[in-house]
């Protein structure tokens, strides 16, 4: 047998546990392949079905209402730390935020299928003021269904799961190496792909000490504050002036903008 899935058996609910718990406190360690290793052997009589899931439940909920809580005492700081950690900063809030505004407690449904929502969604839950007694009802849901899929596939699939596992042993090292330089490569792209946008818009940059002495010079500017709604939740406060208007309305409302001045738009 595969040593991965002899571990599994050697160790069993323990590590589900802390993969599961892992995952969800935001460490790269994806527990898809460690789910459907377990769901094969529990298919093979080897684990209990209904003991896997209880043990992802009790892992991912720890873990999200930890997120949660901090979400609902720390605000913005908390998204700030988490999207620093992201490829995409710039995008990591806004698109989470967005699908909240649309629909949300119910993104908690799926938010576990979709890489960087998964972590920020429980904080912007609790930045939200979601109710803990509806944020854990759907967030228990969504985790019954994200872990459920994984297991019934290995569950269902067991012997070739099985199999796939032990031919790896022939390939797996070149395997591995491919997936290695893929990831790589990816985070390389990425990373060209921020370093040009940011020099694409450093020309219009403002620095708030330059601005502070615009201001105390009397000349005539126009502020746009952009924040999101869930920003002024945590932190009010405004510079003096300024226009509060969302990013996505920007264009809407281009005819509240003056045009007779400059216009310095900021936010977190």
């Amino acid at each position: 047998m595969h040593e991965f899935v002899s571990i599994l058996v050697k160790y069993g609910y323990l590590l589900v546990f802390v993969w599961v718990f892992a995952e969800q406190i935001g460490l790269p360690l994806p527990a898809f392949p460690l789910l459907l290793s377990a769901g094969a052997l529990a298919g093979q009589g080897k684990m209990n079905l209904s003991l896997i899931l209880l043990t992802c439940l009790i892992a991912a909920l720890i873990a999200d209402t930890f997120w949660y809580k901090l979400g609902q005492t720390r605000g913005a700081g908390v998204l700030n730390f988490l999207c620093r950690m992201s490829l995409e900063p710039d995008s990591c809030v806004e698109s989470t935020r967005g699908s909240l505004d649309r629909r949300g407690p119910r993104t908690l449904l799926y938010s576990k299928f979709v890489p960087g929502l998964n972590t920020v969604a429980a904080p912007i839950a609790g930045m939200s003021r979601v109710p803990y007694p509806r944020f854990l009802i759907y967030d228990l849901v969504g985790t019954i269904v994200w872990a459920s899929s994984s297991l019934m596939v290995g569950y269902i699939f067991s012997e070739q799961v099985d199999a796939i596992l032990n031919r790896s042993r022939q390939f797996g090292l070149f395997v591995a190496l491919l997936a290695v330089i893929a990831i790589a490569a990816w985070i390389v792209w990425k990373y060209v792909q921020r370093r040009r946008f940011l020099k694409s818009i450093l020309i219009g940059r403002i620095t708030p000490q330059e601005l502070h002495e615009k201001l105390n010079s009397g000349e005539a500017v126009t502020i746009i504050d952009l924040r999101h709604p869930l920003d002024l939740l945590t932190d009010p406060r405004t510079l003096p002036g300024a226009l509060h208007i969302k990013a996505a309305e920007l264009a809407e409302r281009a005819k509240e903008i003056p045009r007779d001045r400059e216009i310095i738009l900021y936010c977190t």
